[in-house]
């Protein structure tokens, strides 16, 4: 009968919220088995609360995408280019009509966006493809480059997008695309690219503004084979705000030997050879790819 009071105490106390009740401090067998059912009962709650969290929270919230209306997303262009801004969800471009390539492409890449991008279950490459954008009426069609001997040259790789659905369809679109040469593309444009990536998942944040270097008189490819520019060259800008470091790279659309430091200049090269204006924030003589190595 005692025993059978002690366990009805116990149950009730559990019921009321777990609080061992005073006349069985004394009691070291009850005292014993209490402290272990909580424990127990703790690390099922735990357990549990744990496993059901929703897959989709570890996914950037759309309120973390940086605001195209940042200085820093800006890309001034010279009078008489034609230009058009078109602000997808995680890049800018600066889409230009005439020559149905981008003047320029803009976007920050974050320590969190690399990390969401290079885990597993990240968006495949393989599950997308290029597209014309309907909302732009220039926006060549991926079957025009076809033939050509050009690659589609992403300006906002695919690898910076995989950590969402939106970003990866955005980038495939025809508006971010040059004609860029195959071996170029595949090989050490691409281990410039992966560099980038890595140095933002170090730096926390970076902006990065890549595009073509026209030529007076650029070779023509697509419809009747006079309509989409190929580019004499390829830029890339990369400033990483925190450290207040900047530094630029110029490469030939052609294969390029070499490392990348053969081919780093200074923000205001760039400029100099588009014509472009990037933020005053962005340091313009900076050319030190040991601050990056």
């Amino acid at each position: 009968m005692k025993h059978f009071l002690k366990i009805w105490i116990l149950v009730t106390a559990m019921v009321m919220g777990g609080a061992l009740p005073p006349q069985m401090i004394g009691d070291s067998g009850f005292v014993t088995q209490w402290s272990a059912q909580a424990k127990s009962k703790t690390k099922k709650k735990k357990k549990s609360k744990k496993s059901t969290l929703p897959k989709k929270s570890t996914f950037i919230s759309k309120s973390t995408i940086p605001s195209k209306s940042s200085s820093l997303m800006a890309v001034g262009v010279p009078k008489g280019v034609s230009n058009q801004v078109i602000n997808y969800e995680a890049i800018r471009v600066n889409f230009n009509p005439s020559l149905r390539i981008p003047n320029c492409v803009a976007y920050e890449l974050t320590a969190t966006m690399v990390d969401m991008a290079d885990a597993p279950g990240h968006e495949s490459r393989k599950s997308y493809n290029y597209a014309k954008d309907p909302a732009v009426k220039s926006c060549p069609e991926n079957w025009e480059y076809r033939g050509s001997g050009y690659s589609r040259g992403h300006m906002a790789p695919a690898m910076d997008m995989r950590w969402d659905k939106t970003p990866m369809t955005q980038c495939f679109y025809m508006t971010n695309m040059c004609p860029q040469d195959t071996k170029l593309n595949n090989d050490h444009w691409r281990s410039l690219e992966e560099k980038v990536h890595r140095w933002a998942k170090r730096d926390k944040r970076l902006m990065v503004y890549t595009g073509p270097i026209m030529g007076r008189n650029p070779k023509m490819i697509g419809k009747d084979k006079a309509n989409i520019a190929v580019p004499d060259a390829f830029f890339k800008v990369i400033y990483a705000p925190e450290q207040k470091r900047a530094i630029a790279f110029i490469y030939p659309n052609t294969p390029c030997p070499g490392g990348i430091s053969k081919y780093a200049v200074t923000v205001a090269e760039v400029e100099r050879r588009t014509g472009l204006t990037f933020s005053s924030a962005i340091p313009k003589q900076q050319c030190r790819i040991a601050d990056w190595e």
